[in-house]
């Protein structure tokens, strides 16, 4: 099962030399305002504590769909992630919009529950309306060397998904090493993970772009090799648009073009959207607008 997948060494001084290079690349300002449309248009709006309520969910869905009705032209985000009890709320406020309803699932953020519980709570969230499922792995048996029990658990998720797309959150803040990140990611694109994630944002460190630069890697890796493209989400700490573009440009010189669609590559970054806007308002005035020009959630 898992005996055949590598655990090739990560080179990470190359790695963070990579990424060091990344962010000198210059960029014009026409480029620059289609990074910044593609950047919102990547985005998944998370909103994940426990005082969420359906009026909080409807607010949220709302700015998915507007994100700043005075700049026309504007795309909407991706998808809006919510907690299972949420899907439904969601759904229905999303209708006929395009903007995906995401869940998380697998006993966010830990874990730490049963497998019968986890798959319950996948399919619960699918009932429910779910267009993706974002699931933790079981980071102590990962831990633990039980490689196995990690691609099983995943496998089993995948099959409970029907046809929602599962993101495979690692955990990366956790894993220690590259080596471990980038093994963790062959486990769970072998396991048949649509989308790989490094975070739940609970967690830190969350995305780093060497830590996201591997992830990348391993998925060229598996494309060269099979013709199968699998999608990224680097998720949490993620929070200004200059950033953003920086990832971007790490993605298209990774993978290539095609990976530059809200299909195979997300942000995990509720609080970047407004920086985003600010940005693109900048852009078409030449003046920063206030915070308070644009909703919180």
């Amino acid at each position: 099962m898992t005996e055949n997948i590598s655990r090739k060494a990560v080179d990470q001084v190359g790695t963070e030399e990579r990424c060091a290079r990344f962010k000198t690349r210059s960029i014009k300002k026409e480029a620059k305002v289609s990074g910044l449309k593609m950047a919102l248009n990547m985005i998944d709006l998370t909103t994940l504590e426990g005082k969420d309520t359906p009026g909080k969910v409807r607010q949220m869905c709302y700015k998915a769909m507007h994100l700043h009705d005075a700049y026309a032209g504007l795309p909407t985000v991706a998808a809006v992630c919510v907690y299972p009890s949420m899907v439904a709320v969601a759904k229905a406020s999303l209708k006929g919009s395009g903007v995906k309803v995401a869940s998380v699932a697998t006993a966010f953020p830990a874990g730490q529950s049963s497998r019968e519980v986890k798959l319950e709570d996948t399919r619960i969230a699918v009932d429910a309306g779910a267009d993706e499922i974002d699931m933790v792995i079981s980071r102590g048996r990962y831990h633990a060397g039980d490689y196995n029990f990690v691609y099983d658990e995943i496998a089993a998720v995948k099959e409970a998904c029907g046809k929602a797309r599962l993101k495979v959150i690692l955990e990366t803040g956790e894993m220690g090493t590259l080596d471990d990140v980038a093994f963790a990611s062959r486990i769970a694109i072998a396991a048949g993970a649509d989308f790989i994630k490094t975070s739940t944002g609970k967690i830190q460190p969350a995305a780093t772009m060497p830590v996201t630069l591997t992830m990348l890697e391993v998925i060229r890796d598996h494309y060269f090799a099979t013709g199968e493209m699998v999608g990224m989400k680097p998720a949490g700490g993620i929070s200004n648009a200059k950033a953003a573009l920086h990832y971007l440009i790490m993605v298209k010189e990774t993978l290539g073009q095609k990976w530059l669609d809200n299909k195979w590559f997300r942000f995990g970054a509720s609080s970047l959207a407004n920086d985003l806007l600010k940005q693109l308002v900048k852009q078409k005035t030449g003046a920063y607008q206030s915070g308070a020009y644009f909703a919180i959630d």
